[in-house]
């Protein structure tokens, strides 16, 4: 057994298996929002929580907001998944997730926590765990596996 190789992966993981994880990582994501969105444009009545939400939120055209948000998931999610444009689009749920956060997810938190239990629980929120996903991919690129990967290749040679 190779002790050291061992150790290195115990400590260091494997940048052999990187782009597997960042497959893994932006297909999932890409998929949850793709499928997301394309719940809510196209199945009847899917507009209606996230216009629901707008409108308690007093969010300003909450009829065409929800449309758009749920337009940039399916849009967003659609071009995380293929890797095509996915920096842009990680950009884009990012800041709808960032949105979501702010006018939803924090609102239904337990009033009353001290601040170490108010952070677990904000940090708890799968919104907040998408924000980091998409900073990760921003941050790594999209991978080898992916239309970027390609179009950068060909067009930068």
């Amino acid at each position: 057994m190779d002790w050291k190789r061992l150790v290195d992966f115990v400590l260091l993981g494997s940048s052999d298996l990187e782009q597997y994880a960042i497959l893994l990582v932006r297909v999932s994501i890409g998929l949850f929002f793709a499928i997301s969105g394309a719940n809510k444009l196209f199945v009847a009545g899917g507009t209606k929580p996230v216009y629901d939400t707008l409108v308690k939120a007093k969010a300003p055209f909450p009829r065409l907001t929800a449309y758009f948000v749920s337009g940039v998931e399916f849009l967003g999610g659609s071009l995380v998944t293929m890797g095509f444009l996915s920096s842009l689009a990680s950009v884009a749920l990012m800041i709808d997730m960032i949105v979501a956060t702010l006018t939803s997810a924090v609102s239904n938190l337990p009033k009353g926590l001290s601040p170490l239990n108010w952070l677990d629980d904000f940090l708890y929120l799968p919104e907040v765990l998408y924000v980091l996903f998409f900073i990760w991919l921003i941050s790594s690129g999209p991978g080898k596996f992916s239309v970027d990967y390609w179009l950068a290749g060909n067009l930068l040679r």
